[in-house]
């Protein structure tokens, strides 16, 4: 079994939901995907804070998923607990970090699956699993408890098939969400380069969902995914440290080489990326002074096979959402290939009630379509 690291028999009729294993939950063993981890856990002493309106709810949780090993990695091949098949074709990477819980809920062994995303890794797997996740504005679900990779940038979300399982999981994670009303948006198109399918495919969504577009030239996009990578690397080395040194064999070796990486960077080289991350924040800030919703694909190229899943470090369009720290949100868009496309909608802070709402409209003018 390789879409779950721990598997629960459930009855009733709660709400389906499988937990990433790297969410606390009493009574569990949290393994992050990492046998360094996992050799040495003890049961959780209390439930991740992100956790308490799932138990309210009477959720029937399934299992804990499988993930890319400490949640460092796009595209879920697990060298301890095995990699999560995915569904749209097996000879292709699931996405990571979250790979189980998108294989989870595409499959239907969960109604919605608990992600995290850093850098992409709740939209990266959807993405690649033709599922819908969600990446919630960093700060707004806790993260207590949960098992770091890059503070400033660690965020807990919802994944499901499609927006209507995000909403439940929106409303699990926050109880009291509510979509907002409004579906009238004004869409900001970014057009990093791309397969033309891809392309195409989040062109004829947009047509049918007829919202005004606004072409936009943004060329800070590069700078903010070369300072995101860096910052990233550079606080998953503080996360993981203590671990590397007690125990380097336990960590894979490409997820050790990579968090090596985060101790090479000099304090003025991290200062500056810092200052970008600033400006950045700015420049996004502006952006959505003019349209509601930026736009681009969530990935640039279709999942790619098992051997070559590293390509979807330079495909993402996932990481300079993070350094900003603000919600997007992943959506399958049917192509005229035999792979889905996905399309992402990057709102301003805050802004998960509307970014659901235009997604549920967008979703089903596709459909329509």
């Amino acid at each position: 079994m390789t879409t779950f690291i721990t598997r629960y028999e459930t009855s009733g009729s709660g709400v389906r939901l499988a937990v990433k294993d790297l969410i606390d939950m009493e009574g569990e063993l949290t393994t992050a995907g990492c046998r360094a981890v996992a050799d040495r856990a003890t049961p959780a002493p209390r439930d991740a804070a992100c956790m308490a309106g799932a138990r309210a709810a009477g959720a029937r949780i399934v299992g804990r998923t499988n993930l890319h090993e400490l949640a460092l990695g796009v595209t879920g091949i697990n060298p301890w607990y095995g990699t999560p098949v995915n569904p749209v074709d097996p000879t292709r990477v699931p996405g990571g970090s979250s790979s189980g819980s998108a294989v989870a809920v595409a499959v239907g062994d969960a109604d919605v699956a608990y992600g995290s995303d850093t850098g992409g890794s709740v939209r990266i797997p959807a993405a690649c699993c033709g599922t819908a996740g969600l990446k919630t504005t960093w700060g707004r679900i806790s993260l207590d408890d949960v098992w770091p990779l890059s503070p400033s940038f660690d965020t807990v979300g919802p994944m499901a098939r499609d927006v209507a399982g995000l909403v439940v999981g929106m409303e699990l994670l926050e109880p009291g969400f509510a979509v907002a009303e409004t579906t009238g948006v004004t869409i900001g198109r970014l057009r990093p380069p791309a397969d033309p399918l891809i392309d195409a495919a989040v062109d004829k969504a947009l047509h049918d969902a007829e919202w005004p577009i606004v072409e936009m030239n943004v060329p800070e996009w590069d700078q903010a995914t070369g300072d995101a990578g860096l910052l990233l690397m550079v606080e998953a080395w503080g996360s993981n440290q203590a671990l590397v040194a007690r125990d380097p064999d336990g960590i894979g070796d490409l997820v050790r080489e990579r968090l090596a990486m985060g101790a090479s960077f000099d304090a003025a080289t991290i200062a500056a990326a810092f200052s970008g991350q600033r400006a950045w924040m700015r420049t996004l800030a502006g952006l959505f002074e003019h349209v509601d919703f930026l736009v681009t694909p969530t990935l640039t190229i279709f999942p790619p096979a098992l051997d070559d899943g590293n390509d979807l470090l330079v495909a993402r369009c996932t990481i300079p959402v993070n350094l900003a720290g603000v919600p997007a949100l992943a959506l399958p868009l049917p192509t005229r290939g035999p792979l889905p496309a996905s399309i992402q909608l990057i709102g301003p802070e805050h802004s998960e009630e509307r970014l659901l709402a235009a997604g549920a409209w967008l979703e089903s003018a596709v459909a329509a379509g």
